[in-house]
């Protein structure tokens, strides 16, 4: 007994899963879940669109809602307009459950348990309503002719009211609309009367017009039959001259018909002629334009395209250029780099002597540069020899009278000497390069400068 224990509290706790997984709920997209019962809220039930939940058993349940539109015919008869004249409103409304969630509560407590048919009974009661309300606030014309603004009040209106019980309106529309005194009817009876009498008054001024020519006529005819009668009184001979005179004017009217006629004939051959001549300045312009389009074939197009060749030779020759003149860059930066470098190890070269240089003269630089200007005295002394060496002296003249000077010289002597002392010493060489004699030949120096006679 001990050992089936474990097993059946296993298997207690299985059926117990199963029975809770049982219990969990998903709700269609075309239907809500309703969840009523024990909850621990303050709504009434809860609502879940599109989605699941656990229904607890024994404390809840559920039902489901369904969101297929409800189609209502709301033949609305005998209303009362605004002007107090009643109206057959025929209307097909569509309505459905809507999806918000304080209509989906609504629906839950209001239509809960309903069939589809209760449900289009109660939204009928409230739709033929609100379209009373609506047809009371407008007149005969606007509900005939504005149709946009009746179907916005409608819209408006029935919205608010079926929201209340959780319904929405999907789609309202509204057929022909009567009313019982013809007076929609009378509307368009006047508008076509309005239109006939319109047309009559048209026909009557065309008929007044016909009535004076015809007046005009008669009353013609009897001036010229009174002034016939008179003229017959007059006498034969009066008659005889009139008969002459009329011929005369016969004859005349028909010299004038054949002229009019002769001229009519030439209007009409200056006519074909001016239509004949038209017709062949149009052939002569279409020939023209087509000699026009040949040239342009023939020779602008063979200019365009000599145009383009040689837009593209150009361009050919600027990128040819400008590849030569980067590679003449290429080529220039690349010796300056070499020639750089070249300079560079030079000059590192020379500082690793010099550095050496100094590191023999026991790391005095004074020493090390003075052994180099040491060894480029020769140069030195070479290069203020060639300073006078290209002087041409072809011939000197002394004259020495054998008299001394101050220093017991002669002036011969002290000529030669100031000549040897234009070539710089080499004490003012090393002055000028910034360094100073050897100890020895300072003291040298010193000696050679003292006047003679002096310790």
């Amino acid at each position: 007994m001990e050992i089936y224990l474990p097993l059946i509290l296993i298997i207690v706790a299985v059926l117990l899963v199963m029975a809770l997984l049982n219990r969990y709920r998903r709700c269609p997209s075309d239907k809500i879940l309703v969840v009523y019962g024990t909850s621990g809220t303050s709504k009434s039930a809860k609502c879940v669109h599109g989605g699941g939940t656990f229904v607890w058993p024994i404390i809840q349940d559920y039902a489901y809602l369904s969101l297929t539109p409800i189609s209502i015919d709301a033949n609305l008869t005998n209303a009362l307009s605004r002007q107090n004249i009643r109206v057959d409103v025929p209307c097909r409304f569509t309505v459905g459950i809507s999806t918000e969630p304080e209509s989906m509560l609504a629906a839950a407590e209001r239509l809960l348990g309903l069939t589809p048919q209760q449900i289009q009974e109660l939204a009928r009661d409230i739709l033929f309503g609100q379209l009373r309300l609506v047809i009371a606030t407008m007149s005969i014309e606007e509900l005939n002719s504005d149709r946009d603004k009746f179907l916005e009040a409608i819209s408006s209106n029935v919205e608010v009211e079926l929201k209340k019980i959780g319904l929405r309106l999907i789609n309202v529309n509204v057929t022909d609309i009567n009313d019982e005194s013809g007076y929609i009817e009378a509307l368009g009876q006047e508008a076509a009367a309005k239109a006939i009498d319109e047309a009559k008054v048209r026909v009557a001024e065309q008929e007044k017009m016909g009535e004076i020519g015809k007046a005009d006529a008669v009353r013609e005819t009897r001036i010229r039959t009174a002034a016939a009668n008179a003229e017959a009184v007059k006498g034969e001979n009066e008659a005889k001259i009139n008969i002459a005179n009329s011929d005369a004017d016969r004859r005349e009217r028909e010299a004038e018909a054949q002229r009019r006629a002769t001229a009519a004939e030439k209007v009409t051959q200056a006519r074909a002629l001016e239509e004949s001549y038209a017709a062949e300045q149009k052939a002569e312009n279409a020939r023209a334009e087509r000699e026009r389009s040949t040239q342009n074939a023939n020779v602008i197009v063979a200019q365009e395209i000599e145009k383009r060749r040689l837009i593209i030779e150009a361009e050919a020759a600027a990128e040819q250029k400008r590849v030569n003149a980067k590679g003449e860059a290429d080529a220039i930066f690349a010796k300056m780099e070499a020639e750089a470098k070249g300079l560079f190890e030079i000059l590192t070269k020379q500082a690793q002597g010099y550095d050496k240089m100094i590191q023999a003269a026991g790391g005095d630089a004074t020493k090390a540069y003075t052994l180099l200007l040491l060894e480029k005295l020769p140069e030195l002394v070479k290069t203020q020899v060639e300073a006078i060496k290209g002087i041409n002296i072809d011939k000197v003249t002394v004259w020495d009278n054998g008299a001394g000077t101050g220093n017991g010289q002669t002036s011969t002597a002290n000529f030669l000497s100031g000549l040897m002392k234009s070539v710089p010493p080499l004490g003012e060489l090393f002055d000028q390069a910034g360094m100073s004699l050897p100890e020895y030949l300072a003291k040298k120096k010193e000696e050679d400068s003292k006047p003679e006679g002096e310790e």
